[in-house]
């Protein structure tokens, strides 16, 4: 039934995304979106970070303003990342990350832009890995695209910092991270960005991609971008973070890029019981 209801939402999208009316409250992007986080540092390098740095772009579901089936109230509310259908509920990035046995949560600050309500630090219990996940309102979900296009072109992020025990880590987040990642409705479906950004070094960082048919629509500004897709979509799916945790742990892991979207697809399999080979032809690597 879950699967069902998923399927009807990206499905939706897909029929509507050349005609969203503004009662859906979705209009194409007249140009392009700013940085929603730190400066714009020109066509300066992005810092390499001495660990890896995994940054994860989260637009919330939306039921007004973007072009989907609206789900429940509460889970459609793109306001409100406690009970967001990609952020609070039982397969959301904070929950399902929160609760695993791999991750720790070691920081988490409300309202660190105005178009991000949340975002979060998890460290990887295991080693010195670090991942920040950042909750955009559902009504900016333009910008959590742009956001995650300059990051995979390298554009200098944040410099972020937390303490635990005594220790107070810091490192840079946007491009000087190694793997990069959005998750939510594929927004693209909706809107045109009439620019997007290009490489800014020779860095190859990795992409993945958790929204519908993302292989179609992010294709263009991706490759711009200089990044590799590491997993995307050839059609309709559920963008929920179990799917990222094990992309991710493959990642960790060195494995190959194919081996880490057999994970994908297994994980996919294992939740929605939708059949491997189905799972399999979901997923994508590579160009």
């Amino acid at each position: 039934m879950k699967l069902l209801l998923f399927l009807i939402v990206c499905a939706a999208a897909l029929g509507v995304s050349l005609s969203c009316s503004s009662s859906q409250g979705v209009t194409p992007l007249a140009g392009p979106v700013t940085s929603a986080g730190g400066k714009d540092s020109g066509s300066a390098p992005a810092p390499a970070n001495p660990f890896p740095v995994i940054h994860v772009f989260v637009a919330l579901c939306d039921n007004v303003n973007q072009g989907i089936v609206p789900v429940s109230a509460s889970l459609g509310n793109g306001d409100n990342p406690a009970t967001n259908l990609y952020w609070g509920a039982a397969f959301g990035v904070k929950t399902f990350f929160s609760k695993s046995k791999d991750w720790e949560l070691v920081s988490e600050k409300q309202n660190p832009s105005p178009a991000i309500l949340a975002r979060l630090i998890f460290k990887q219990k295991r080693a010195d890995v670090f991942m920040v996940a950042d909750a955009y309102r559902g009504k900016e979900i333009s910008q959590a695209i742009w956001d995650f296009l300059e990051a995979s072109s390298g554009k200098p992020g944040e410099q972020l910092s937390f303490t635990k025990a005594g220790r107070q880590t810091t490192f840079n987040s946007g491009g000087s991270s190694d793997l990069v990642a959005y998750v939510g409705h594929d927004g693209l479906m909706d809107f045109t960005l009439q620019s997007t950004p290009k490489a800014r070094d020779n860095r190859k960082r990795q992409a993945i991609i958790l929204a519908c048919v993302s292989q179609k629509y992010f294709a263009k500004p991706l490759e711009r971008t200089g990044a590799v897709p590491l997993v995307w979509t050839t059609g309709l799916m559920a963008p929920e973070a179990y799917i990222l945790s094990a992309a991710i742990e493959g990642w960790l892991k060195k494995e190959t890029d194919e081996e880490v979207r057999i994970r994908a697809a297994k994980a996919y399999n294992s939740y929605q019981n939708c059949g491997l080979k189905a799972a399999s032809n979901l997923f994508a690597t590579g160009w």
